[in-house]
């Protein structure tokens, strides 16, 4: 007899449970590094971060209901005022901060009679998943210094916890961040801007060697003598206030510089590359930055609008559809779209758009009242 119901499951994901059900799948990098040497400590990186996430956080969400956009709704409202404190837009930044820093995010829905009252964005080196018998992430666990709590699916199999994250290639339960794939560009970036600091440090310390020529029987210097030089050096040509100064030798010193120069080294060249690919792995086109050097578009307008098409409005995406396929069932099937019509940057874009609907004379003023996504006239 052939069973009503069926449980389907992907035979392919059984194949990931490696570990036992319910044990964490520990987060294969170090996130406190990251954040410290990329988002703390490096300023390509930092303000790479800064705006993906503001312009991502500032893009309008809307909630529709069939193809009704909805003025008013308590999801909607749930977006503007997730918690008592913070705004819809400030924990969308954190979101995505989080998202851009460590290639996954998590939200924390906090549910009142069964209804979803706040959303919380959670810290993700604090997170890990918990896998299921199939393979599939059936849960997650909380940490924070030592204190943990664990989020399982209620009897309705509702998981309480979001978890967004970037595409990874070889690992099944977490993303992998922007910050990693760019850890080489951001460590030499680092070091450029640290030798720049030493050399501003000990502008004047000559960088090579002194060789003293005395005379037959006393070709090398006494002890006394050889102090005494440390000592000058130290004091007369080292530091800030002492640079340029010119070397005064006598006694039969020789000077012979044994380093090579920033020219040489193309050492200019080679930091701005580096920020280059830093900006590169965020999605951000490097003219924003302010990084000389590029000249991929004609000007700033040009870049801001490839950096909103080709990394913020697909990171919105993403993220409205998750929201929807997580809260929807919640919500009595209302879903989270991007208001792509009431951003600033793409002005232009839109203009065009209205004008080609516009002067469509085959479509109603209902048709195109929905084609532009505008709510149905009363």
């Amino acid at each position: 007899m052939i069973p009503l119901f069926e449980k389907k499951k992907s035979a392919a994901r059984a194949l990931t449970a490696l570990s036992r059900p319910g044990e964490p799948v520990w987060t294969p990098r170090d996130y406190a590094s990251l954040a410290r040497a990329g988002f703390q400590k490096n300023v390509i990186a930092y303000r790479s971060i800064r705006l993906v996430s503001e312009a991502a956080a500032s893009a309008p969400l809307r909630v529709v209901e069939g193809a009704r956009v909805m003025g008013a709704h308590p999801l909607l409202d749930l977006l503007n005022r997730p918690n008592p404190e913070q705004s819809g837009q400030t924990l969308l930044e954190s979101l995505y901060g989080f998202l851009e820093t460590a290639g996954n995010a998590y939200l924390e829905a906090v549910r009142l009679d069964g209804q979803v009252r706040e959303l919380w964005a959670l810290r993700p080196d604090r997170m890990k998943a918990l896998a299921g018998a199939g393979g599939w992430t059936d849960g997650y666990e909380y940490g924070v210094e030592g204190k943990k709590t664990r989020f399982t699916r209620d009897s309705d199999g509702f998981l309480p916890v979001l978890h967004l994250k970037l595409f990874h290639p070889t690992n099944d339960h977490y993303g992998l961040a922007p910050l990693e794939a760019a850890a080489t560009a951001v460590d030499f970036h680092n070091a450029a801007l640290a030798w720049n600091k030493a050399l501003l440090d000990n502008a004047a310390r000559p960088s090579g060697a002194l060789v003293y020529k005395g005379p037959d029987g006393a070709e090398n210097l006494t002890a006394e003598q050889f102090e005494r030089l440390k000592e000058e050096l130290s004091s007369a040509y080292s530091g800030i206030a002492n640079a340029g100064r010119p070397l005064v030798l006598d006694g039969g010193l020789d000077w012979r510089s044994m380093s090579l120069s920033p020219s040489d080294m193309d050492f200019v060249e080679a930091k701005n590359g580096a920020a280059r690919e830093i900006a590169l792995a965020f999605g951000v086109p490097p003219q924003l930055l302010g990084i000389p050097g590029d000249n991929t578009y004609a000007n700033y307008r040009e870049a801001n609008l490839a950096f909103w098409r080709q990394t913020v409005l697909p990171l919105v995406r993403k993220t409205a559809s998750a929201l929807s396929a997580w809260l929807a069932p919640r919500f009595d099937g209302a879903s989270v779209e991007l208001d792509a019509a009431n951003i600033d940057a793409l002005s232009a874009d839109r203009d065009a758009h209205w004008a080609r609907i516009s002067a469509a004379s085959f479509l109603s003023d209902a048709e195109k009242r929905r084609a532009l996504g505008i709510a149905e006239a009363p």
